[in-house]
């Protein structure tokens, strides 16, 4: 599905539902709040986009436990899921979602690898998460991972209110 037609479905789902939603994105750096922001009428439905790169923003902003990205790494399931749950918490948001990855071209390694973007969302206090490989170059990343994110949102949603 290309991103406007996932962008109408996001905002059929948060119309119908009268869901309040966040971002909470390392990797993507905005594009995700930017492709909701694209949606026409969204504002009474989108509250805030937090773009934290940093390991301390991530703590700081949304109450990421430095713990948790000393034990799992910053880009992690773990992580993604505390980015989702504290974004949705300050800003009492239905829903959230969260990316943390490595776009590259480095910054990789074995274990976590160019390409690697974990997913966090939170539905109504429901946690999900997902971790994709992309492939490409650092903007292809980015902007598979900004599709990818708001297929989860929507899937995160379509599981919760069914």
């Amino acid at each position: 599905m290309e991103l406007n037609r996932l962008e109408e479905r996001l905002m059929q789902l948060l119309t119908e539902n009268d869901l309040k939603v966040t971002t909470a994105e390392s990797c993507t750096g905005g594009m995700v709040a930017a492709a909701i922001v694209d949606i026409p009428g969204v504002s009474e439905y989108f509250h805030a986009g937090f773009v934290t790169y940093s390991e301390n923003a991530k703590a700081e902003l949304l109450n990421v436990n430095p713990d948790t990205i000393k034990v799992y790494n910053v880009v992690s399931v773990e992580t993604a899921q505390e980015m989702a749950s504290g974004a949705a918490k300050r800003v009492h948001a239905d829903c959230a979602i969260a990316t943390t990855g490595v776009a590259g071209p480095g910054g990789g390694t074995e274990e976590i690898p160019v390409g690697c973007v974990c997913f966090g969302c939170v539905v109504c206090g429901h946690i999900f998460s997902e971790k994709k490989i992309f492939q490409g170059s650092r903007k292809e990343i980015r902007n598979q991972a900004t599709e990818e994110a708001i297929r989860f949102l929507i899937a995160g949603i379509e599981e919760v209110i069914k």
